[in-house]
This record gives C-alpha cells, structure tokens and sequence, in this order.
C-alpha cells in the first residue's frame, strides 16, 4: 500500500461527526501517513480531518426540509462527485447521511474506487427496497446494532457488526448523586432532563411543547420539580429560551446545559427525549424516559406507511418491546407527556427494570467500535 493512504469520508451531521472522529483516531494509530478529505465536522477536523464544505451543509430534517435544500445539496454532490472522480482516493467512507451517500458511493464504486458505508441505514425499519440499493453502493457496510447484519448476510452482502461507540464511552454505571454534585444541583429534588432535539428543525417543532410540558408538570404534580435541558448550539439555545419566553414560564426552574447531555441524564430521574440517537444516550445512562417527536404531517404520513417496526425510539427497536413509553405527533400534547413523565418518576419499580432491560443492551453494543471499524477498513483497503 503506497505511503500516504487517502481516504474520503462524507458526515452529515453531529453523530456522524462523533463516529468518524474516532475512526479516524484509530485509523492514525494504524495508518500514520493516511490523509483524509471530504465533508465533515468539527470534532472531524480536530482529528486532522480536510473540511472541504462544512457538515452543516446536508443536516436537514424529514422529508419537506429536504426539499427545499435540494438544490445546494445536490450542488455539492456533483461537485464533490467530480473531485473524487478526479483523484480517486483508496477508499470512500460514507458515514450515516444515506440519501446523500447512497448515490455517491454507487458513482464511486461503479468508477472503481473502493466504498464502505458506516453506519447501516434503517433498513429494519423501512420497507426493504433499500437494500438493493446498498447492495450496488458497498464493498461493505459497517452496522453499530445488532439486528442489522443478518439482514445484510441474506442478501449476501459485506458485513461487519463493530456495535455503538457510546457504550463504549458511556460508563456502564452513573452514579445519579455524584452527577448532581458535579452540576450543583440538589441531591433529593426531581429532576428531569429534556432533551429537545440537536437541530434547529427539531426545536422549531419540540421547544414549546417541551416548555410547556416542565410548567404543567411544577403546576399539577410535583411543585419542587427542576429542569435540565441540554443544547447543543448557540442557536438552539436561543430557540429554547424564546419558548420559554413565549409560553411564560420564567418562573420554571430551567438549567440549561452547552452541550453535556449525558451530564443532563445522569442527574436526572426521569428524561423526555425527542426520538434519535439522545434516546440511545438515555437508555446507556439506564434511567426511565418518554420518548416523543413530531415532525411535518406530510412526512409523518409518508414514514408512516413506509415504516414496518412498531416502534420509533431505539430502546425500543433494540429490546425488541416497548420498555419506555413513544408519544408522537398529534399524542404529543404537554398534558400527555407531563402525564407520561410523572407516572415514570413515580414508578421506582418499573425504573429497576428498564435499568435491567438497557444494562443488557449495554453490553450487546459494546465492542470496541472504533478499532473494529478500522480493521474492516484496513482490510478492504487490502
């Protein structure tokens, strides 16, 4: 293998960057000389990695959020196409970001260069035409969940099952009073943590039901309750504190946390999580939480009928039954969910069987993500 390997990868958003980030790390330790080169993040760059466009490019969010970036998106695929044509790196990594790196890496491949995507889409929850489509994309996918590789396998597709770095990241204990201490937060109130969302799309959609919701829940139930609430940008922390705002709840007790959402759900008793990789995070912390989401009606509608997994929330999907209440769009009213969350902080026992239920989980998903990633690489780079 000549001296200096070359390998584009795509990311297209916040746990694509945190995933290839650590790939990276462990393809350096291996490849001293590699070079890498694309679209990433900024945990990416921190790793040496060569933004050309910046990851906030593609983060868009259901399927009319897509629509009207189309144009860009698609702007930056040719462009990024054509460079890659033009210097053929030796590998192509897709990280997530299926709709924009599907097509890509079937370009890429059917051109000769090598491809992997990181990350299996959600073929388990989506009607199966999707595979097909991965097959002529891929030398070889890298699943993080357990369920993904025998799918693939059926379809005699490259497979490697290199689980989810957050369980290797993520303690498998967190002491709840230790966190507490380290937030100055008091050892004996309720606590919940509420986790709007990372993207502004989301927080358009979830910041005043989320709001709302930790009013209700200091007004009917539990008058001593506090609130903490991660955000992961400037932005989003001003849309929250807009609906807080808005729905006139200075008086509510919001902590609001830059970043530190596994802090926010360690402290917490109970968590409202809008659906996505957060829900992963809360299930590895093992606390009880609501898992709720709401999205454009049309593209509810059309996941809807797309979708053959009964459940949203990965918890769920991973356990394989509802071990933590889904309450969506239209169900998702701040009365439901208060409702939900205070039945859940209430409920010690149920709170020892979920923490049950994810400690499985927990081990099933941890497996030296990283380093198994990069072997997979590095032997199809040979």
């Amino acid at each position: 293998m000549g001296n200096a390997v070359r390998i584009a990868m795509v990311a297209g958003e916040a746990s694509g960057d945190l995933l290839a980030s650590h790939l990276i790390a462990a393809l350096k330790a291996r490849l001293p000389d590699a070079v890498f080169y694309g679209i990433g993040g900024p945990r990416m760059e921190a790793q040496g990695f060569d933004a050309w466009w910046p990851m906030e490019k593609l983060a868009v969010m259901g399927y009319v959020d897509a629509l009207k970036h189309y144009r860009e998106i698609a702007g930056i695929r040719r462009q990024l196409k054509k460079r890659l044509l033009d210097i053929r790196p030796d590998i192509f990594i897709g990280v997530d970001a299926p709709d924009f790196n599907l097509g890509l890496e079937t370009d890429l491949k059917s051109a000769g260069v090598k491809t992997i995507h990181y990350v299996s889409p959600s073929i388990w929850a989506w009607r199966g035409g999707r595979i097909k489509k991965i097959a002529r994309a891929v030398n070889r996918v890298l699943a993080l969940f357990p369920m993904e590789p025998p799918l693939y396998e059926k379809e005699r597709i490259p497979v490697t099952y290199v689980g989810h770095p957050l369980a290797d990241i993520i303690p498998l204990e967190t002491n709840k009073l230790a966190v507490r201490e380290k937030l100055a937060l008091p050892r004996d109130y309720p606590i919940f943590a509420l986790l709007p969302g990372s993207r502004q799309g989301e927080l358009a959609m979830m910041a005043e039901t989320f709001v709302q919701t930790a009013k209700l829940i200091r007004e009917r139930y539990l008058p001593n309750a506090l609130f903490v609430v991660p955000l992961t940008t400037r932005e989003t922390r001003l849309q929250f504190e807009m609906a807080i705002y808005t729905q006139q709840a200075g008086e509510v007790p919001f902590r609001l946390l830059f970043g530190h959402a596994q802090d926010a759900l360690g402290a917490a008793d109970v968590s409202l999580v809008a659906s996505g990789t957060a829900t992963l995070e809360a299930a590895l912390i093992k606390r009880p939480m609501v898992i709720t989401y709401k999205i454009a009606k049309l593209s509810y509608w059309i996941m809807k009928r797309m979708a053959y997994q009964p459940f949203v929330g990965l918890p769920n999907v991973l356990a394989g039954r509802e071990v933590v209440p889904e309450i969506l769009q239209d169900q998702a009213t701040p009365e439901n969910l208060a409702e939900a969350l205070v039945k859940l902080y209430e409920d010690k026992e149920n709170a020892e069987v979920v923490a049950d239920v994810f400690t499985e989980i927990h081990y099933r998903l941890r497996q030296n993500t990283a380093e198994k990633a990069a072997n997979a690489v590095i032997e199809c780079l040979n």
